[in-house]
This record gives C-alpha cells, structure tokens and sequence, in this order.
C-alpha cells in the first residue's frame, strides 16, 4: 500500500509517495519550481491565494505520477500538512471569497491586544493558552471589521489544510489542532471558545465540524481522482499544521521531546502533558497532532518569521547566480561573527516573540572596507541561529528546557554554518534525521487509515544522519557573537 504526503508551504508545494510496508520514501517532488510569491497590498499584509495553492497541489501531484516509479492507483490515503494560522473564508458554494490572510500578515496585532483586554487575560491563558494575538481569530475580527461586505459572504471559516482537503473530497472538516492554532479552542471544556465566538460575533456555524487529526477527512471526489491518476477510494486521513507536523515526522510526540525546523520561519517545538503557556505571551501553545481529551499532548511553539525567507533576500538580492551550496561555502571562507557584521532578521512581519511588534531587518556595523559577500550570507545566516537561541531562551518560562533538538536534513539545516552557530549559541546539541514536512504527512495519512497501530509505530524507523554537538573550540567565539547581537536587539525594543 502507497501513502501519500502534501505539504501546502508558503513557498510551495511538496508532495511525497512512501511505501506504508517498510516506511520508505519512494519519490518525492515539489512545485512550482520558483517560489510562491507573497502579495503584500499595504504594509504588514500578507496574503496567498488558496486557489492557487490547489493548483499546486495538483501540478505536484501530476510531475509525481509521471515520474513512474510507483503506480498511482495503488495511493491509498493522502496525508496534508500545511502553513499555520492562515485564515481560509469559502461562501455558500464553497467558493473563496478572498485571498488567505497568511500566519506572516500583522493586520491584526491591535484587534487581538483588544480581545485579550477584554475577554481576560486569565481566560485567555488558561483556557485558550495564549493571547488571541494576531491569529486566525483575529484575522477574521478584521475581514469583519473591515470588509464587511465580504464578511457577509462568507459561509465557511478554515485552516490552509482544512481548504485543501475539501478540494479533494468536496467536503471540510476542521480539527481541535486547527482550532487552537487559530485561537478558536477552549482547551477546558474541549470545544469551540464561546467567549472567543461571542465577543468577535461569530457564528459558530460558519466552523467546520471537528474531527480527530488522524481519522477519515473525506473519499476523495471521483473528478478529481481521474484527473489525477488516482483510484476513487483514496481517503483523506490526516490533516495537521505544518510545525506539529514537522514534530510527528521527527517522532517528537512524548513530553519532553523537542523539534526544530528553519524554513521560511523558524521553530523550536516541545510537547507537553501540561497546559502549559507562556505569561508574557511570546511563545504559544496549541493542540499536537495526538492531542485528545482524555491524553492531552500540548506543543509549545516558539516561533521566528524571518528566517528561510532572509538566506532567500540575500541569494536574490546579493548573490543571485550561486547555489544555496555555494552560498554556504562562501560564508564558511570568512570567521565566526562575520567579522563584527551583525544581521537582525526580523522584516517579515510582527514577530511572536517581541509581543507582535516589528522591529524589521537591518545589518547593522558595516564597513565597506572590510565585509563583502560572505560576512553578508555569514551574518545573515549567524543571526537567524542567534534569533533561534533567543527565543529558545524564553521557552523556559513556559516549562520547555531543551537538552538535545531534532531536525529534519532539510532548508537551513543543510548549512553547517548555521546549524553549528545555533548549536554554540544555545549549547544545545541538534539530532539531524531523514525527514520533511510532506514524508511526515504520508506517515500521519499511514495512522489515520489504521494500517500503523499509533503514532510512535508510524514514525519508529526514522533515520538518524548525524549528530551536531557544540564545538568547545569555538564556543567563546559564538558567544561573543551573540552577545553582541543580543544588546543590539534589546536596544530596538
């Protein structure tokens, strides 16, 4: 039996076929080959349009087919994983009423401070576990607000994976996982939020109904079967966030167990039994992919906008005809701290972690005479790690103290620079395996059809590549560094 998984990024598409009998990855294909732009129609805004995500959904799905390494009809259930806190509005016919607010836009920071106010910041933490902030909740308060004739359309309100799913089976469902992400869950009574629903007035019709992570989200529509190649009884089973999801895939599941990603945005992710949150509200907490009422598994996020999407600014803008690769080793020609060159990596959006507030990008100490091109993609790619180590540092206030993260081999931690610089500077050892977003979602898909027995038995044969441990020799060196990095930080705020 074949499983296949979908990861709806926010630079593209990837789509994976893994063979559920040895839990192999069979081919593994993305789309589109450039990048998905992001539309920014005023400052702070950022938006997607989820038609065009289906499109390339399917584009990748079909440039996999065609691949010929495995025969189509013999997917037996599809498993997606896609971009948090993207706000999805359908109308009556299920059409999309406008673009998707995506989880970088920062419209919304003083609709959610107001809601936090006056909801209570004692229910707020304690039954939401954040701050309405500028979540998909608030997202909507604003297309209300407005756009009110749009408002007025809309029939359905949804996640990216949500949308996506519907797209195959013709019909949506939500989950208790995508509820939390947008700040609509009520983690006590383990249902939709009343005080939330009430003081934005929302009706609560317009949400989908809930359904366990793993379990069926729909038979595929007969349509769109043929005209991808796939047998008219592919089930979708398994829907999840892209950052629970990446946890799964690297089997973080258990209190205790820790992951990490740096693709466009980077993440440190702990899971915990507790309902655990974070006073201040920098770090956030939501449903895991295991969550359930009775086994309440709590993934504690912290969160960097500007990540992946700064080493992409500087490929483009500084060096556009090298590799990321060569990118890489140009930066390794230079020294640790780039030679008193310091990046702040923060131009996409309100960052979480600074209570919303954008303090943007800069490289701040230039010296024309002594930094070119690899004290540039050095510094960028040192102060997205020293980002990382920050808010790894307030995670402690929420109860996550990591003592070792898992990583899949993939995006940033493909560059020894960087996963070394995040490594010294948090003194915190990094476990790389062979894993991603979309292999993670076939796996989930593998659970929600029953062919694996739990979670832990879908991800038990998850490959270790290596092991990054800090290198003492250049510890003093690295903290120096981000010491420095971190007063320049402090004196933006």
């Amino acid at each position: 039996m074949l499983l296949c998984g979908v990861d709806v990024g926010t630079s593209s598409i990837k789509v994976s076929v893994v063979d559920a009998s040895n839990q192999q990855l069979i081919y593994s294909t993305s789309y589109p080959e450039i990048e998905n732009e992001i539309s920014s129609p005023a400052p702070g805004f950022a938006e997607q349009d989820p038609e065009h995500w289906w499109h390339c959904v399917q584009q990748a799905i079909l440039k996999a087919n065609a691949s010929q390494t495995y025969k189509s009809t013999d997917i037996a259930a599809i498993g997606i994983s896609y971009q948090m806190h993207g706000l999805v509005v359908l109308d009556d016919q299920h059409e999309v009423v406008r673009p998707s607010i995506i989880w970088c836009d920062s419209r919304a920071v003083e609709i959610g401070k107001n809601a936090f106010e006056a909801i209570g910041h004692s229910y707020c933490q304690t039954n939401l576990l954040n701050s309405p902030g500028n979540f998909t909740a608030s997202k909507l308060a604003w297309v209300k607000e407005n756009q009110p004739e749009l408002y007025d359309r809309v029939a359905q309100v949804m996640l990216p994976g949500d949308f996506i799913a519907g797209r195959f089976t013709n019909q949506f469902t939500t989950t208790a996982s995508a509820l939390s992400e947008g700040i609509f869950y009520d983690f006590h009574a383990d249902e939709l939020s009343k005080p939330v629903i009430d003081y934005f007035g929302f009706d609560a019709s317009l949400f989908p109904n809930v359904q366990d992570v793993f379990s069926n989200h729909g038979v595929i529509n007969s349509k769109v079967a043929v005209s991808l190649g796939l047998n008219n009884q592919v089930q979708i089973t398994y829907k999840a966030g892209d950052q629970p999801n990446n946890a799964f895939s690297l089997g973080v599941l258990q209190p205790g167990d820790i992951a990490t990603t740096a693709g466009t945005s980077g993440v440190v992710y702990g899971v915990s039994d507790e309902l655990k949150y974070d006073k201040f509200n920098r770090v956030n907490s939501f449903a895991h992919v295991n969550y359930r009422s009775e086994s309440k598994r709590i993934g504690v996020l912290m969160c960097i906008n500007g990540t992946g999407i700064l080493n992409r600014w500087v490929k483009q803008t500084v060096c556009p005809e090298l590799s990321y690769s060569e990118m890489n080793s140009l930066a390794a020609s230079t020294t640790i701290g780039s030679k008193g060159l310091l990046c702040v990596p923060f131009g996409n959006g309100a960052e979480r972690i600074f209570q919303n507030q954008q303090i943007g990008a800069s490289f701040e100490h230039l010296d024309f005479n002594r930094h070119g091109r690899a004290e540039m993609i050095r510094s960028a790619q040192e102060g997205i790690a020293f980002s990382m180590a920050y808010g790894i540092e307030m995670l402690a206030d929420a109860g996550i103290k990591p003592t070792k993260l898992k990583a899949g081999f993939a995006n940033m931690y493909l560059s020894e620079i960087f996963a070394q610089t995040i490594v010294n500077a948090s003194n915190v050892s990094v476990d790389l395996l062979e894993s991603d977003g979309a292999f993670g979602a076939a796996l989930g898909a593998g659970v929600g059809i029953n062919y694996f027995k739990n979670e832990e038995d879908a991800v038990r044969n998850i490959k270790l590549i290596k092991t990054i441990n800090p290198n003492h020799s250049a510890l003093s060196e690295t903290k120096v560094a981000y010491e420095a990095w971190k007063e320049l930080v402090n004196r933006k705020l």
